[in-house]
């Protein structure tokens, strides 16, 4: 006797989707000097990993070097609550780092991470 579907297998179980149909990779990062948005508070930002299109018009060369301009041009667009370029110029160096540095980790291939 030969199976089919009806005898309990179901054929359409196995998943075909694109790896990039994954959720995105995502940091949550604790500012030391939280950013004051009106009447809030902003005191975690949560930055994914950005696109080739949210990295349009920047130099990834200067992104990897945490360049100010690059990271006040792509923040706004990967950032949760999405921030400002007015907004990030005025962040804390110290955070400005912590943001950039996880920023140009999710530009690192696994490889260069150490990751297989």
């Amino acid at each position: 006797m030969s199976k089919t579907p009806s005898d309990g297998e179901n054929t359409a179980a196995k998943s075909t989707a694109p790896a990039s149909a994954a959720a995105p990779v995502t940091e949550e990062i604790t500012l030391e000097n939280p950013i004051q948005r009106g009447g809030t508070e902003i005191a975690t930002l949560t930055v994914r990993k950005p696109t080739s299109g949210e990295l349009r018009g920047v130099s990834l060369a200067e992104l990897l070097q945490m360049g100010v301009d690059p990271l006040t041009t792509v923040l706004p667009r990967i950032s949760q609550p999405s921030l400002t370029a007015q907004e990030v110029a005025q962040m804390d160096p110290a955070d400005l780092v912590q943001v950039g540095g996880a920023v140009t980790n999710f530009l690192l291939p696994r490889s260069a991470k150490g990751e297989t």
